[in-house]
């Protein structure tokens, strides 16, 4: 009998163990999984320093809960479009600056939006947070005469979701995505599978839910080899959306390496938009 118990002890042990060691990790995800969608940088890296195209210059903006931000902005010369840039969530003001180098000497104006916690700025990411601050941009262009139908907003990566809902609301000239996602949740479920994350995930940036509430022009490009957003999910996406839509898969592209290739589709894309409505 004594012998019977104590096997019964030795054998639910690991397995007490076990199911105590997964609520400890699903806590800690579920508390620290901002820190694991975010990677602000918190330095402020000039325009000089960052040897950003010399059109840029600094805009500052107010947010509705009252940030201050920076972005930079250069504006358009002999094109009509004027494009709104969201970074992924491990750049910063002077690493995507290097983006809008084609866009400006082709004559578009460029506006590399920054989020709050990032580049030195105050405050700290969160979903709203961000569609917070993407709202300040484009009012801000908006104000200075810039009309809707003449911005085209783009994202990559996490920025993809802000890019998104910032299309959704303003219903500006166009949209474009580079290296989407579904949602966050999905991406969680794919990194985090043995945990239910579709209880706890707090941003959810749910590209899945509003791109059918779109209807201006959409291009979705992603690297056929990306390891960090499966390329389905953006052809997953584009399946959902309204015409007029694009999409390309870059071959031999991953997630961070896919600007070169897809820049060029960019902008004979948007040479195809034709006039801006009056």
């Amino acid at each position: 009998m004594l012998l019977k118990k104590l096997r019964r002890v030795l054998v639910s042990r690991p397995v007490i163990i076990a199911l105590v060691m997964y609520l400890i990790a699903f806590t800690v995800l579920a508390v620290d999984q901002r820190s694991m969608l975010y990677y602000p940088s918190h330095f402020y890296i000039s325009l000089q320093e960052a040897h950003a195209h010399n059109a840029l210059k600094e805009l500052h903006v107010r947010t509705r809960d009252r940030i201050n931000l920076t972005a930079w902005y250069a504006q358009a010369t002999s094109k009509p479009y004027t494009f709104v840039f969201f970074h992924g969530n491990g750049d910063n003001l002077a690493s995507a600056s290097e983006v809008a180098t084609p866009f400006i000497d082709a004559g578009y104006g460029f506006l590399v939006a920054e989020y709050r916690g990032y580049s030195g700025l105050p405050g700290s990411p969160t979903e709203s947070g961000l569609y917070s601050d993407g709202q300040a941009y484009l009012d801000s262009l908006l104000v200075q005469g810039v009309k809707k139908e003449s911005i085209i907003i783009m994202g990559h990566s996490l920025g993809t979701g802000v890019a998104t809902e910032m299309e959704e609301e303003y219903d500006a000239g166009g949209l474009i995505l580079l290296a989407p996602y579904l949602s966050i949740t999905k991406i969680a479920q794919i990194k985090f599978p043995i945990f239910p994350v579709s209880l706890i995930v707090k941003d959810r940036f749910n590209n899945a839910a509003k791109i059918s509430k779109i209807h201006r022009p959409l291009l979705i490009i992603n690297g056929a080899s990306d390891q960090l957003i499966p390329p389905q999910q953006g052809r997953k996406l584009f399946e959902m959306a309204n015409e007029p839509r694009e999409f390309d898969s870059l071959p031999e592209r991953g997630h961070n390496d896919l600007f070169e290739s897809a820049t060029p589709i960019c902008v004979q894309w948007v040479s195809k938009l034709g006039s801006i409505q009056k």
